[in-house]
């Protein structure tokens, strides 16, 4: 069976890397990146952290080089999901596509694009600390099961998870993975954009009494909004953000790493996917409208140019 990854960068590459230890199993990467191509053509690619091995993958920046694929994972940020797929849907002309991303509304791009369309989402932790080495932060469960809108049989689901299974990550099979992907997208909303908000890694963000107010209010509001579409959640996102606290207190989320490299985030995915919901369902989402629009106010300031003021402006003195 051949598995193409699509977006090696820290999830991509843990699922890469753990995927490339199965002898039945032939990994490609595809990247956009020539340095992590080049590192793991030559060295391999490796996993630190929780877990210590180097796993043979074939990695590629051109997708016309990469043979025809069963599957698919696509791991890119949200922003790349519809670039990422258009590349690369010809290897999957009899194969399924699994999103591993954050959000919503991935899997409704993927499906423009190819037959069988696997919704996934994953718990899993992991940042890049070189080309070719990721590091796993936290373990965590993957959720898969059939896209709606295009779905793969349940028999593709099924050999996927059990390949992920033999791989040493482990996954679900499920009929509707929606409840685990929207359980989540609420703990990301409050977990990420809070992150982003005060830069601090997520526990120390929940040590924070008015931090962690505003993160329940968040969580109220999706579950709110999935609710209303008539989404039963695998379990309570509130819990979670305590979960996340324990096993994972110093990491920083990855909407927060974006915001201090100064690259764009997936809040419109996150937090604006919710508030959109939210209005067209009538339901209030303030806070998520106000994190997003806020997130993306900073997304802007960065490229903003002031121009330079030949007069300042005079300071009124009163007597």
């Amino acid at each position: 069976m051949r598995i193409c990854i699509i977006g090696c960068g820290a999830i991509g590459s843990l699922y890469a890397a753990h995927l490339g230890k199965l002898d039945d199993i032939e990994v490609w990467a595809y990247d956009l990146n020539p340095a992590q191509v080049d590192a793991i053509n030559s060295k391999g690619l490796r996993v630190t952290g929780l877990s210590d091995f180097t796993a043979a993958v074939h990695a590629s920046i051109d997708a016309s080089k990469i043979p025809p694929c069963e599957f698919g994972i696509i791991a890119t940020k949200t922003l790349f999901t519809r670039s990422a797929i258009e590349a690369t849907a010809h290897l999957f002309t009899h194969g399924a596509v699994c999103s591993v991303q954050n959000g919503i509304g991935n899997e409704e791009i993927i499906a423009e694009f190819v037959p069988h369309v696997i919704l996934g989402t994953i718990f899993p932790a992991a940042h890049i600390s070189k080309h070719g080495v990721v590091n796993q932060d936290a373990e965590g469960k993957t959720w898969i099961g059939p896209f709606a809108g295009h779905p793969a049989s349940m028999q593709e689901v099924e050999t996927l998870a059990n390949a992920l299974n033999r791989s040493g990550l482990e996954c679900l099979a499920m009929e509707d993975a929606r409840g685990a992907q929207w359980t989540k997208l609420i703990f990301n909303s409050a977990s990420n954009a809070m992150g982003a908000l005060t830069q601090l890694p997520h526990g120390v963000a929940c040590d924070q009494p008015g931090v962690r107010k505003v993160m329940s209010s968040l969580v109220q509001e999706g579950i709110a909004v999935s609710k209303a579409l008539g989404i039963t959640l695998d379990s309570d996102p509130e819990a979670l953000l305590d979960y996340g606290r324990e096993k994972a207190y110093y990491h920083p989320p990855s909407m927060l790493q974006d915001i201090l490299a100064h690259r764009k985030t997936e809040v419109d995915a996150l937090n604006g996917g919710i508030a959109r919901l939210g209005r067209d369902l009538g339901i209030p989402c303030s806070l998520n409208e106000a994190c997003a629009a806020i997130i993306k106010g900073l997304e802007y300031s960065w490229d903003l140019k002031i121009p330079e003021q030949k007069n300042s402006l005079s300071v009124p003195r009163y007597k």
